[in-house]
């Protein structure tokens, strides 16, 4: 079965503090969120685990995802890694990334081994994460499995293009981290105006902008009832087309990456 993913989840990326986010993921479900997103390397995936079985929703209405961290894609390590994963998270999980293709990433070993997770129900899907459209291309020609997702930043300064074309070309999803750029899509002069004259945030701006593109959904961090909120609001904001041709006409010179650590693959 296809995976379907709701426009807005929640992402958990350096929410390390384990109370906070365990109280963090059930009122995120508990108002509405149905995606939730970690990774091993985030070090919460217990907290997370934690925050679904605090809150009052069926497990299996929701989507769990994580990621393998980039030292465990040997194709011995992956099935004890991921094992420990759902463990933590205390139950099946839903989107199993690649995190990195880097490291101990092996194309044929790597993606084997989540063909075989995906079969022993470890993970009812497979996703990779910050891939190239060349390593994309290669993976398919691996994976028995059909990508489900890929998830990569993209926001207003970062629109990865080729990459979303990619997705809708092969019908999968493509998941956006940063959506907001950590708070700073405020400073983007086009999302500012369009945003005070809608009586909205920046923030939701950017998210209405990538929840109306076709095969993409965002996944912003947040804490916080407030915040909580305000982001999931953002799926009903319908942007004009006037506005999403503004947003979309950003120059290309301004483009900008806030995760380019060292041994990325681009």
């Amino acid at each position: 079965m296809a995976l379907s993913l709701p426009p807005i989840g929640l992402g958990t990326s350096n929410n390390d503090d384990p109370e906070e986010c365990a109280a963090t993921v059930a009122d995120a479900l508990e108002m509405g969120y149905r995606h939730v997103d970690t990774a091993q390397t985030y070090g919460n995936e217990a907290a997370v685990g934690d925050g679904i079985e605090r809150a009052d929703v069926p497990r299996e209405e929701c989507v769990i995802a994580t990621k393998i961290a980039p030292d465990k894609l040997d194709g011995t390590d992956v099935y004890e890694s991921a094992r420990q994963s759902r463990n933590r998270l205390g139950g099946s999980i839903d989107l199993l990334y690649v995190h990195w293709p880097t490291k101990s990433y092996s194309p044929t070993d790597t993606l084997s081994a989540f063909d075989q997770l995906r079969k022993g129900d470890v993970t009812r899907h497979v996703g990779v994460s910050n891939f190239t459209p060349a390593l994309l291309e290669e993976a398919r020609g691996t994976l028995e499995s059909p990508i489900a997702a890929h998830q990569v930043e993209c926001h207003p300064l970062l629109q990865q293009r080729e990459l979303r074309e990619d997705a809708r070309e092969h019908d999968y999803t493509l998941v956006a981290y940063c959506p907001i750029m950590r708070g700073e899509v405020a400073d983007v002069p086009e999302i500012r105006e369009i945003a005070d004259r809608r009586g909205v945030t920046p923030a939701q701006v950017s998210l209405a902008w990538l929840a109306g593109l076709e095969n993409v959904v965002a996944i912003p961090k947040a804490t916080g009832e407030r915040h909580l909120r305000e982001n999931l609001a953002a799926a009903d904001l319908k942007l004009g087309e006037e506005e999403r041709e503004r947003i979309e006409g950003i120059e290309p010179s301004r483009e900008r990456r806030l995760i380019d650590p060292e041994d990325a693959p681009w």
